[in-house]
């Protein structure tokens, strides 16, 4: 007789015997961590190294207490609210292993839309001394031209307004930090975790120029007293699907709503300027360095712009899930000589990596069958990755008059994707903030050459330069006449 699994609850724990449960007493654990935005990156890096410190006997003040801002964050709210904000975390490893445990680290979740007050005193509490964030590269509100905070979106007016009751994050954060100040409590560290280049120096200047629009001498306080540590996190974290939580009851009797699956590989890189004090993630596999840039600018322009070379070539050749097309030896060669012949010159030695070996290990994850991440996935809001990752390796080659061809084709992929229709004549959905304008502007290639890359908000003045645009234009023509396979093949042999 099959026994049914275990509904996930911490009554059911002594109950779990399949995989490794928290042992510590987590009615003691209390929370030093305000973590924004708890989706399947943050339960796959930052909850599981705390986890990992709870089980060392460390870390009892640095408990999680998660915030959701989103009306689609209701969902997370009622699973972590069923399963006492317990969770399984499931690795899943090439050869078809999988490696599981229950992760207790996060204590409390709050949905902010329930009670924004709540949220505020959770964060101005003196045993909060980091406020965390995984809120996409699209939630700090930068300017995608000027690089300022974009203060006219309706939500920041909103919360600008006298007497406002927050419901950005930006609103919500700064309110907790002014009332810290009035109270006369020490600043909490703000920790960003998003994949953005100088993700604590965005942060800082995003949320200090909030600050400023409240009351400028808030801003400078923020500016001046508030700490935004670098840091750079990769793990790869495809999203749960019911296959998932089958496998999870299946496998391990654990009848869990929303556990998380990531690949084995986990890196955290932190520079070392919390304050208010940290928990000792160096016990967790995490690198405390002075300066994180080396680290991510090896993450974006490596790992991060080779998703986006695989993703559109890769599903305009047919392809759906990353394993199936870096099984394919053209896309590899692409990913190869990209990273090896316009990314790498861009880079300064990066302490303790081999970037040759570093670059095998990136095609190694990608054909991981295991993890089965869609294009779908990383072809999405891509006005917001492309020009932080790709954009950035072309201006440096062009400075130093190095090649850009490779480069030039993965954006001509792009640009073809974006029009959102395959070379079958399927309908192609186009995930993105700005994903009517990149259509259009996809679409009217076919008439004016070069509209796609003459969008100044994403490509700033890259369409000015022959040696941009020359091996651009080449490859969309391709792409048009002859379609992506023939013109990989084509890009390869030039």
């Amino acid at each position: 007789m099959t026994t049914a699994p275990i509904h996930l609850e911490t009554t059911a724990l002594p109950r779990i015997d399949r995989v490794p449960v928290p042992q510590y007493d987590r009615a003691t654990v209390t929370a030093g961590i305000v973590h924004i935005g708890v989706g399947g990156f943050h339960r796959a890096h930052m909850a599981m190294a705390i986890d990992t410190l709870l089980r060392r006997g460390e870390a009892r003040e640095w408990g999680i207490c998660g915030v959701g801002l989103l009306p689609a964050d209701v969902g997370m709210r009622d699973v972590m609210t069923d399963q006492d904000c317990l969770y399984t975390l499931m690795l899943k490893h090439p050869d078809g292993a999988r490696e599981a445990r229950v992760i207790g680290s996060i204590v409390e979740y709050l949905f902010a839309p329930d009670s924004p007050e709540a949220v505020v005193e959770r964060m101005t509490d003196p045993a909060i001394r980091i406020v965390s964030l995984t809120i996409t590269e699209g939630g700090y509100n930068v300017d995608r031209v000027t690089g300022e905070f974009v203060e006219t979106t309706p939500a920041v007016q909103a919360d600008l307004a006298p007497d406002a009751v927050p419901t950005t994050v930006f609103g919500l954060v700064t309110e907790a930090l002014r009332r810290r100040r009035e109270r006369g409590i020490a600043p909490f560290t703000v920790q960003s975790c998003d994949n953005i280049q100088g993700n604590g120096d965005v942060a800082k200047r995003m949320f200090s120029a909030f600050a400023a629009l409240r009351d400028p001498e808030l801003g400078a306080w923020v500016r001046e007293q508030v700490a935004f540590p670098n840091s750079m996190v990769d793990r790869i974290t495809p999203v749960t699907t019911d296959a998932d939580r089958a496998e999870v009851a299946e496998r391990f009797g654990i009848a869990d709503a929303w556990p998380v699956v990531a690949e084995p590989f986990f890196q955290w890189v932190i520079e070392d300027g919390f304050p208010a004090g940290r928990p000792p993630y160096e016990y967790a596999d995490a690198q405390l360095v002075e300066d994180v840039e080396p680290y991510e600018l090896m993450k974006l322009r490596l790992l991060n712009a080779s998703h986006q070379a695989l993703a559109y070539f890769g599903y305009l050749m047919g392809y759906r899930f990353a394993h199936e097309a870096t099984a394919d030896e053209s896309i590899v060669a692409l990913l190869r000589r990209y990273m090896a012949e316009e990314a790498t010159p861009t880079l300064e030695p990066v302490p303790g990596v081999d970037l040759a070996r570093y670059r095998e290990t990136l095609i190694e994850r990608f054909q991981n069958p295991a993890i089965g991440d869609s294009l779908a996935r990383l072809a999405a809001y891509t006005s917001d990755r492309i020009p932080v990752f790709l954009l950035p390796v072309v201006r440096a080659n062009l400075e130093h008059g190095r090649p850009v061809a490779l480069s030039a084709a993965i954006v001509a992929s792009w640009a073809r994707y974006a029009e959102a229709v395959d070379e079958e004549g399927e309908p192609i959905e186009v995930v993105d903030y700005a994903a009517a304008q990149l259509t259009a502007l996809a679409r009217e290639e076919h008439e004016h050459p070069g509209a796609f890359v003459r969008n100044a908000v994403f490509f700033g003045r890259l369409a000015d330069d022959p040696r941009f645009l020359t091996p651009y234009s080449s490859a969309l023509d391709r792409l048009h006449s002859v379609g992506a396979r023939a013109t990989l093949d084509a890009v390869l042999r030039d």
